[in-house]
This record gives structure tokens, C-alpha cells and sequence, in this order.
């Protein structure tokens, strides 16, 4: 609780200039390499720290000692993006960094003990993306159609507009991870080596790719009952997977330069956005039936609608931003992935009572086999000033899980502010997240909750 007040007085207590963006960025770390500007390279740096304050799963352990409740602070995301436009047509675009540090995990490979390669200490930088692209059709106020493709190591993933979400102007603190089904496991951070293409026609924009999954080789447990199998990750020689999003755009256009959207535009744009994609993985996972092995492609389906308007009087500058999506996954028979976000524990071999079926720590389960429902929205809190100091967006999100392998579906809440510095290049987050417990595929224990304050800034 001491921490909890600690961190909200500092978010109280800020109090500096403010603007849409910052007055001394203009374009950024932007370097011309002509005179007109059409051939260019840009650099975009972004740092994400977090202050938690947690309530661990039953029977969590953190660096040899018992923790019901932990605090800590830690490097969510360190990144650097870096991308060149050779020419009107060719663009090259790299983006490299870290995710997840904390003060007992994260760090680079074999990290663990005391000294200079302590546990957590000196994560391994890694290449997030890194693809070329060429534009077939160039865009053209007389065209109604574009059309570029690329290849490489790639976001163009298809399946949602949260799946492609930037992670520099997210409404919430995070995203909520169901987002990327398949992270870390047939993907690398959310991406896949393959080929794209996108473009628009109109106000409709399209991004389609083909990729191959990264391997994946779980074994799955041999169960008698065919309805007690449980479906794994294994792929073996992986077969392409094929993504797709497809949305309207009734009022403003968005750019599609880059594979990511926007989570909150704070009014500058109006929006009304809706969209379907989709994620096919043949073969991609495997159960085991009486000692017969199966094998299950993994099909991924959302709808979703984005809005992001002006409201009231224009002077006020007040902003309404929204996004509710549905997903229907079918990734094989009760798959089901737990997931704790920067998780800090372990299990505890001495405790003796009723364990978290997701695991000790933060973990929840996040991915599976049934249906998703999430939906968030912000209000940009108008202002009397031509230029405000500090503003503030409140906001708050729901969660509907059910999945197939436990017996009742979970409802989970987030609710928190954006204090905005410089719009959303500075800015401090402040967010309280619940979780549902489970001790068993039907039994229930209420939830744990999580309070994150975040610092957030890039250039």
C-alpha cells in the first residue's frame, strides 16, 4: 500500500509543459540524404520502465525466499528503429533491443548467481524486425490503389489491429498479450520470417503475408480419452502459415508506411476503423491418444472496431478513444499457455497448500483453445488552456476468456490514467490489473491484483 501511494503522489506531483507531441521533435532523429527530402533515414528510440507492486499465485518463491507479494523495478522494453527510404519505391527497415529485464531474470543467456553475469544482468540485443520492401503501386491522390511488398523478419502478422499494435502509443499500460497468440513459441517477439503485401484501396487497407513458423518441438502427455487430450506446439518440418487484416477506414486515413497502429491518436485524428483478420498454421500443434499421435492446425480468427474522435467543443481539445475486439482460436484440443509478464518467481517446493494452475507469480491463463473478448476505452480530459500543462486520460479494460480446457469462463478488469509530459513522447502510466486463479480446471479462487507505474518515453 506504501508503494502503491508512493507511486501515485509522483504521478500527481509532475507537472510540466505539454503538447500533442514535442515542440523541439518536429520529425525526430530524421537525416535527409537529398535535397527535397524523398530520400531519408530516421532513428526512433524508446525506453519502458515499470514499478510493480504484485501479488504473487499461492505457493511463489523468489530468489530462495517465500513471496506472497513482491515489489520491484524493471526494463519492460529498450528499443532503437531504424528504417531508410532508398527511394520512392525501396525501403529497408530494422528494429532491434531488449524486453523483460528485472533484478533476477531477463538477462543474457546462462545469467544466473552473483557477480558480473548475475541473474537478470546484461540482456541479449536481438533484431526485432528486419525486411525490405518495394511499392509495386505507389500511392497517388488521383489512385485509389497501392500495393508494396516485402519480406524478411517481419510484423505485417495479420489477425488484429491490437496484433500490430505499436508499443509507443498503446491506451493501456501493455497490450494484453492474447493478442500476439504466438508469442515467443512459433514467432520471434510477434514476428515471422516470410513475404508481405499491403497497400490501400480507397479507405480500405489490406496487409497479407505468407511466413514460415519458427520450429517448435513441445511433446505432448499420452492421455487414454480422446477427450482428455491436450494439444502442444510441435510442429516438426513447419508448413507456411498464412495471415490476413482487412479494415475500413470511414473517416481519416491512416498511414500504412509502417507495419504498426496507432493505440490512441489523443484527438488529432478522427477515426472510425473496422476490421477482420485472420491466422492459419497447418499441423502446427500435437496431442497423443492411446500412443497415436495427432496433429492439429492452428486457425485464428478476429473482428474488431477501432474509434479515436474529437468530442466537445474544439478549443477544450477533449478526446474519446475506443477498441473492442473478438477472437475465435482453434489451436488444437484444450491447448492452453500460461503466461506472467516479466514473472519474478518460481514454485516454492515447500508450500503445502492449493497451487495456481497457471503457476507461481503473475501467471494467468492467456492463450487457448476458445474465445477472447476484450474491450478498452480512454477519455482525454478536456482543457481551458491554449497550452495545458499536464493531461490526463483516465481509462479502463475488460477481459472475457473462455476457453476449452477450463470448465468457467473469467472475467478480469484494468483500469488506470495516462498522465501525458509531452504528449506521447513523455508520459507516466499508472495501472490496476486483476487475474483470474485458478487451482484446478473448475476451481476457482478469485483473483490477484497488480498495480504497475510506468515511465514511458521515446524519440
Amino acid at each position: 500500500m506504501k508503494f502503491i501511494i508512493s507511486a501515485l503522489f509522483v504521478v500527481f506531483a509532475c507537472q510540466i509543459s505539454f503538447g500533442q507531441g514535442s515542440s523541439e521533435y518536429e520529425s525526430g532523429f530524421k537525416y535527409n540524404l537529398n535535397d527535397d527530402g524523398t530520400k531519408f533515414m530516421r532513428f526512433v528510440i524508446w525506453n519502458q520502465i515499470w514499478a510493480r507492486s504484485t501479488q504473487n499465485n499461492p505457493g511463489s518463491m523468489i530468489n530462495g525466499e517465500e513471496a506472497d507479494h513482491s515489489m520491484d523495478i524493471g526494463n519492460r522494453r529498450l528499443r532503437m528503429l531504424i528504417y531508410a527510404q532508398i527511394s520512392p519505391r525501396y525501403m529497408i527497415f530494422t528494429h532491434v533491443g531488449i524486453n523483460n529485464q528485472t533484478f533476477v531474470n531477463g538477462g543474457a543467456a546462462g545469467s544466473q548467481g552473483t557477480g558480473a553475469n548475475g541473474a537478470g544482468k546484461k540482456p541479449g540485443l536481438f533484431f526485432h524486425d528486419a525486411w525490405n520492401e518495394y511499392a509495386v503501386v505507389l500511392p497517388d491522390k488521383d489512385k485509389k490503389f497501392s500495393l508494396s511488398v516485402g519480406g524478411g523478419l517481419h510484423y505485417f502478422m495479420g489477425l488484429s489491429r491490437l496484433t500490430m499494435t505499436s508499443t509507443l502509443n498503446i491506451l493501456t499500460i501493455d497490450a494484453p498479450i492474447f493478442n500476439w497468440p504466438l508469442i515467443e513459441n512459433s514467432d520471434q517477439f510477434a514476428r515471422q520470417m516470410g513475404l508481405f503485401a499491403k497497400g490501400k484501396y480507397g479507405q480500405l487497407e489490406y496487409r497479407f503475408s505468407v511466413n514460415k513458423p519458427f520450429a517448435t518441438n513441445l511433446t505432448p502427455v499420452d492421455v487414454v480419452n480422446a477427450d482428455q487430450a491436450i494439444a502442444v506446439d510441435n510442429n516438426g518440418n513447419s508448413r507456411l502459415s498464412t495471415a490476413g487484416y482487412v479494415e475500413y477506414q470511414f473517416f481519416d486515413n491512416e498511414s500504412n508506411l509502417l507495419p504498426f497502429k496507432v493505440g490512441s491518436y489523443l484527438g488529432t485524428k478522427k477515426m472510425f476503423n473496422v476490421g477482420v483478420g485472420f491466422f492459419n498454421s497447418p499441423k502446427a500443434t500435437r496431442s497423443a491418444v492411446g500412443g497415436n499421435i495427432r496433429r492439429h492446425d492452428m486457425s485464428l480468427y478476429s473482428a474488431d472496431a477501432y474509434l479515436d474522435l474529437p468530442v466537445g467543443t474544439p478549443h477544450r481539445r477533449a478526446a474519446l478513444t475506443a477498441y473492442s475486439v473478438f477472437y475465435n482460436y482453434n489451436m488444437g484440443p484444450n491447448y492452453l499457455r500460461n503466461i506472467g509478464i516479466m514473472n519474478l518467481a518460481v514454485n516454492d517446493e515447500n508450500y503445502s497448500g492449493p497451487r495456481a494452475l497457471a503457476g507461481p507469480g503473475n501467471a494467468q491463463a492467456v492463450i487457448g483453445t476458445g474465445n477472447i473478448w476484450y474491450t478498452q476505452a480512454g477519455y482525454l480530459l478536456p482543457t481551458s488552456r491554449e497550452k495545458p500543462k499536464t493531461r490526463w486520460q483516465p481509462f479502463a479494460a475488460y477481459t472475457y476468456k473462455d476457453f476449452e480446457k477450463l470448465q468457467s469462463p473469467s472475467s478480469q478488469f484494468d483500469i488506470g490514467a495516462n498522465l501525458f509530459l509531452d504528449g506521447q513522447h513523455a508520459k507516466v502510466t499508472g495501472q490496476y490489473s486483476t487475474r483470474p486463479v485458478y487451482h484446478g480446471v473448475g476451481d476457482r479462487d478469485g483473483s490477484r491484483g497488480e498495480f504497475i507505474l510506468q515511465l514511458h518515453i521515446y524519440l
